[in-house]
């Protein structure tokens, strides 16, 4: 019998609790001996009442094989893991933040006592993502991650999208089915897709990522006009986490993107994720899936439970990558060269174009139809796109039109994945 210590039975501990009830599960001889909650009054009519416990010293002083931490967020999970590691005892956590802060650190003190640490539920929650990257994959030198990793933000893209929901009201819907918290903050301004992009990035580029040092960008300011434009144009917006092998280092972004309705990333709808995996040998490889969720991710958990169980501590194993002595990557997208569309309002339309004309050597002007774009966007704008411009430059230039007398504002400057648009 595998006895496990469940700490966090929120809505993926209670998915665990439901999955191991499983035949399959019944015939590894998985058996959960203790669940440890912060508030016992919570639980008190649930049928798994007899295992649970509000003292972390109840996890530690009994007879457990497997420690799998479902509390999220860094205090006191990072203290517990920690202290599972030291007991000896294996863990399985689904935690982003803590792997993506203290990832390389424990996974040097499991090493050192001959236990595991294992977090694919981290990542695309139910998709198997971590393993495939490493160990499936291990043939090729990736060269780019490209995905779309949270759920929440993609929800409200789709809905603003497909149905002509605003931002707030895009929001207020993904609250209503449980895709957003009440706080929406780390989904909708880009951290948890940086912290996801991280962990993948340190193993696939088998360099020291900090999250905190990845360009980021939310969708907080994403307007129904942009939606009408990106869609009148063929395309449409996304936040897309990106990281390249580039000869200056490593450039990792999280950001909207206009993406063309043909990319495979354009078609992914709702609150699911995908991600493709660019390798020198494989080319692309596309992993798509349900990316959060009680089930889905409780699955990732079993997956790694089951794992443990099944094989041998001296064997390789994939999460060995993140306990080396890693080199810091040089990060790096200033020096990036990127295709943007541009929405200003001016003061003076004509300046404002010849400004342009004069900043960029590849742009062109975009001039809607405002009957194919229904009226949508103020029709006092210049829009226009610019391909093959540095990080660095688009800033320097977008700064020079924000202060010439010629522009009253900067409405929205977003990048383009894909191919040039043209004027249709």
């Amino acid at each position: 019998m595998v006895n496990i210590g469940l700490l966090g039975c929120g809505t993926i501990g209670s998915g665990v609790v439901e999955l191991l009830k499983k035949e399959s599960c019944q015939k590894r001889q998985l058996r959960i001996e203790r669940i440890l909650v912060r508030n016992l009054n919570k639980h008190y009519d649930k049928p798994y009442q007899h295992m649970l416990t509000d003292r972390f010293e109840d996890i530690l002083d009994g007879d457990i094989d497997i420690v799998v931490e479902v509390m999220g967020g860094i205090d006191p999970a990072y203290f517990y893991v920690k202290q599972s590691l030291l007991q000896g005892r294996h863990v399985v956590t689904a935690n982003k933040d803590l792997i993506a802060r203290h990832g390389g650190e424990l996974q040097k003190l499991a090493r050192e006592n001959g236990v595991r640490l294992l977090f694919e539920a981290s990542v695309g929650g139910g998709i198997p993502i971590i393993k495939p990257l490493s160990e499936s994959l291990a043939a090729n030198s990736i060269t780019e991650i490209r995905g779309i990793v949270n759920g929440t933000t993609n929800f409200i893209l789709s809905r603003m999208y497909n149905s002509g929901k605003s931002y707030q009201s895009a929001l207020a819907e993904a609250q209503a089915f449980g895709f957003a918290e009440a706080d929406p903050r780390a989904d909708v301004e880009g951290y948890d897709a940086a912290r996801k992009l991280a962990i993948l990035s340190s193993i696939a580029f088998q360099s020291s990522i900090d999250y905190e040092y990845i360009h980021r960008e939310g969708i907080e300011d994403i307007s129904t006009d942009d939606i009408s434009l990106a869609k009148y144009l063929g395309y449409t917006i996304k936040l897309l986490a990106v990281s390249r092998k580039t000869d200056d280092g490593i450039m990792a972004r999280v950001s909207p993107v206009m993406l063309e309705t043909g990319d495979p990333l354009a078609q992914v709808a709702d609150a699911y994720n995908a991600i493709i995996i660019k390798g020198d040998a494989v080319g692309d490889v596309l992993f798509f899936g349900q990316g959060a969720g009680k089930l889905p991710t409780a699955s990732a958990v079993l997956g790694d439970i089951i794992d443990i169980v099944k094989h041998n501590l001296g064997q390789y194993r994939a999460e060995d990558l993140l306990s080396q002595d890693l080199p810091e990557a040089r990060m790096d997208i200033e020096n990036c060269r990127t295709n943007f569309l541009i929405r200003l309002k001016p003061s003076n339309r004509l300046e404002t174009m010849s400004e342009i004309s004069k900043s960029f050597q590849r742009f062109e002007f975009i001039f809607p139809d405002r009957i194919r774009l229904q009226g949508a966007v103020d029709p006092d704008q210049v829009i226009f796109t610019v391909w093959g411009v540095s990080e660095i430059d688009i800033k320097q230039k977008i700064d020079a039109l924000r202060k010439s007398e010629s522009v009253h504002s900067i409405l929205r400057v977003i990048r383009i994945e894909g191919g040039e648009i043209n004027d249709v």
